[in-house]
């Protein structure tokens, strides 16, 4: 799931991550796509449908411009609820929630975070944010390996 908005620079990271990852891992089955643009609740039955969910968004990681990070479980429910995160309609914090009250939270959950280096009015990615679109993507199609070998295991 790509968060983002795609017209703001480096606020669209995370949908042009997910596209990236799209082209890497396409061949894989059972991976639904989704551009989640700046979220909202309706997106909660879709979270709730899916055994795991691998997010991409901008966030950031007092880091250097592109770099990625990838946190998954415990790690990634306590970075997004440090409000570290880009603002956006609702919160990544808030689906989850939603998921987890209802006790549809999928168990296997990461997120790829991409540390802008600008936010502002305009189409195209910073360089160092678009040079960290095929990590992001490598980085991403290793979890959906593991995710899709776990959900193997376990039927």
């Amino acid at each position: 799931m790509g968060v983002g908005n795609t017209l703001m620079t480096d606020e669209a990271a995370g949908p042009r991550a997910m596209e990236a990852f799209r082209a890497l891992a396409g061949d894989l089955e059972g991976i639904t796509f989704l551009d989640a643009g700046t979220l909202s609740f309706t997106l909660a039955e879709t979270i709730a449908a899916h055994d795991a969910i691998i997010v991409f968004d901008a966030a950031r990681l007092q880091a250097a411009p592109g770099t990625v990070q990838v946190l998954e479980g415990q790690a990634m429910d306590d970075f997004v609820r440090s409000g570290k995160l880009t603002v956006h309609e609702v919160g990544i914090t808030d689906l989850l929630d939603m998921a987890r009250i209802t006790g549809e939270l999928p168990t296997q959950r990461a997120l790829v975070a991409i540390e802008p280096a600008e936010i502002g009015w305009g189409l195209k990615l910073s360089p160092a944010v678009a040079a960290a679109m095929p990590v992001a993507a490598r980085a991403a199609r290793a979890v959906a390996e593991r995710f899709l070998a776990v959900q193997g295991e376990r039927t």
